[in-house]
Order: structure tokens, then C-alpha cells, then sequence
């Protein structure tokens, strides 16, 4: 068994954008409403023939093309959504499809908002077992399928988009690049954040998710750092699922990452669900914000009261 690492990344979003002052023209609310209690100024909305696999396939084929490898590279491909319309096929065989590659293993991961982080964690316990030897690991939803945009109280929130890591097995004898994944969940309190009925729609109960995330989430995730063997001031990055600027705020001050850049591209981009780590995450690095090499935390938590962290190096 040997550990794994993040060799590349990717991000894909879609052309349009959605303005605060835009929603004010659909439904009853300001740029000062929307900003004072989420903190989002804008968000990019996929249109009706632009489905979540396409999402996914742009940002792999960036990670992809980042780590200068070809779709053959691949034998493992885990994709992260809560928003694929249909059952079979499933949103990772069609990315697989997309992207031309031969034989990978297919797998879609439903774990709303901390969907990404699992997935990792599921590529580096895959990787480690030597199940697979490289993988592309995609978080991607279309949020916009499945909010309502008359009920001012989600569709201010959420965004399009995905983000993508390139993970490969790291040689015997070399630190891993992932470390320890921390991951549970409060089933009694599933229902604080769904994606029900038919046709599906976005709700949730949104002072009970703030007030578990502010104060149930800082001790598990400075547990996922001291798994990881870093203090939580040694870590350069901190970036949480981006669920709104009032949570991640709080929260990244309470972790004591006194020396981390915190990741705030939920201000741009809405509530991107499991897409929102890697966009985010991808941005930090591609902007040289943070270096080859420094220790961020990754940390997810949203639906299911789902969450899941670990302390990567980045590529």
C-alpha cells in the first residue's frame, strides 16, 4: 500500500452570469440583501443544453491537460453530484465519454455539498489499496436545475460549476500528498438541507445549518489537521465547501489557520455545492496564491448534515 497525491487541477464555469441586481428583477431582493447575509455578489448559471457531465468534462480535461497526461492515463474516474438527471448512464461514464478515454471504472458520488472531499478520500483509499493507479476525481453540479427561482431564499445562493483533481499513487517510500480523511455525518438532522420531490427542489433550514456549522465543524476540522500532523497554523490554505461567506468566515477563524489563505470564492461563484471546493481550491493555485508543495485543508459539510476533510500538499 502506498499513499496518493493531487498532481493537477482544473476548473470549468459556465459564460453566463447571474447578478445580485439581476435576481432583484426576478424576485423580491438587493444587492445590499443578498451581500449583508451570504456575502455573494455574482454566480455563473449553465443553460438548458449545458448538463452537469459537460460541466464535469471541461474542468477533467483542464486538470488533464495541467498534469500533461492523456485520457488513456486514467483507470479510475469519481465524479461528486447531487444534480445528474439520470440514473444510467451515470454522470462519470459520461464524462469518461467525453473526454475519449478506454476502460476507467465509473463512479458517481452523491454527497451533496462534501461530495468532493469524499471522493477524494475514496480515490486515495483506492489508490492505496492498488485498485487503480491514477484517477480524476470531479466535484460538478448544476444547482440551477434545481432551485426554485421565485423563493428568494435559495436562488440567491447557488451557482454552476465544477472543479477536478488529478490523483496518482505516490512511490513507496515517499510522504503521501493526502493525508487522513475525518468523515461522519447527523443523520437525525438530514433534513436541514434537501434536494427532494419531482421535479427535484433545492430547500433547506438554514439557521439550524449555520448555527451546526459554526459551532459543531472548527474542532473536527482542526481534528483532520492533527491527523495530518500539521498544526492548524502551519496551513497555507483553508478551503471550505463554499456555502456562504457568513459560515466560512466564522468557521476558518475558529480553526486558528491564522497564517492560511481562506478560500472566499463563494463571493463570485454562489453556492456551487460539490463543485465548490476543487473551483475554489483550482483558483487559489492557478492565481499563485498558494505554492507546490503547501499543506491546505480541504473541508466539506452540507447535505445529509454530511462531513468530510483531509490536509493535502498541493500540486
Amino acid at each position: 500500500m502506498t499513499g496518493s497525491r493531487v498532481v493537477a487541477l482544473g476548473h470549468y464555469q459556465p459564460a453566463k452570469v447571474l447578478t445580485n441586481d439581476d435576481l432583484a428583477a426576478m424576485v423580491d431582493t438587493s444587492d445590499e440583501w443578498i451581500r449583508s447575509r451570504v456575502g455573494i455578489r455574482t454566480r455563473h448559471v449553465a443553460g438548458p443544453d449545458e448538463p452537469v457531465d459537460e460541466l464535469a468534462a471541461h474542468a477533467g480535461a483542464k486538470a488533464l491537460a495541467s498534469a500533461g497526461l492523456t485520457p488513456a492515463d486514467i483507470d479510475l474516474v469519481l465524479v461528486a453530484t447531487s444534480t445528474a438527471v439520470d440514473r444510467s448512464p451515470n454522470t462519470a461514464a459520461r464524462v469518461a465519454a467525453r473526454l475519449g478515454m478506454g476502460s476507467p471504472a465509473v463512479m458517481d458520488l452523491n454527497v451533496v455539498c462534501a461530495g468532493f472531499t469524499h471522493a477524494l478520500a475514496t480515490a486515495d483509499h483506492t489508490l492505496r489499496a492498488g485498485a487503480a493507479t491514477r484517477a480524476l476525481v470531479i466535484g460538478a453540479d448544476k444547482m440551477a436545475d434545481i432551485v426554485d427561482w421565485t423563493d428568494r431564499s435559495t436562488c440567491v445562493l447557488v451557482g454552476d460549476g465544477a472543479g477536478a483533481a488529478v490523483v496518482e499513487a505516490v512511490p513507496e517510500g515517499q510522504d503521501p500528498g493526502i493525508g487522513p480523511v475525518l468523515w461522519g455525518s447527523v443523520p437525525e438532522m438530514g433534513h436541514a438541507v434537501r434536494i427532494e420531490g419531482t421535479p427535484p427542489r433545492f430547500a433547506q433550514e438554514g439557521q439550524s445549518v449555520y448555527r451546526w456549522a459554526t459551532t459543531q465543524l472548527p474542532p473536527i476540522a482542526r481534528k483532520v489537521c492533527e491527523r495530518a500532523g500539521v498544526a492548524p497554523e502551519e496551513l497555507a490554505a483553508v478551503v471550505l465547501h463554499q456555502a456562504n461567506l457568513r459560515i466560512i468566515e466564522p468557521v476558518a477563524q475558529k480553526i486558528g489557520a491564522v497564517n492560511a489563505v481562506i478560500a472566499r470564492d463563494v463571493v463570485d461563484s454562489g453556492n456551487t455545492s460539490a463543485g465548490s471546493i476543487p473551483m475554489a481550491l483550482s483558483k487559489l493555485v492557478e492565481r499563485g496564491e498558494i505554492e507546490s508543495g503547501d499543506p491546505a485543508l480541504l473541508f466539506g459539510f452540507g447535505g445529509n448534515l454530511s462531513y468530510a476533510g483531509q490536509v493535502i500538499r498541493c500540486p
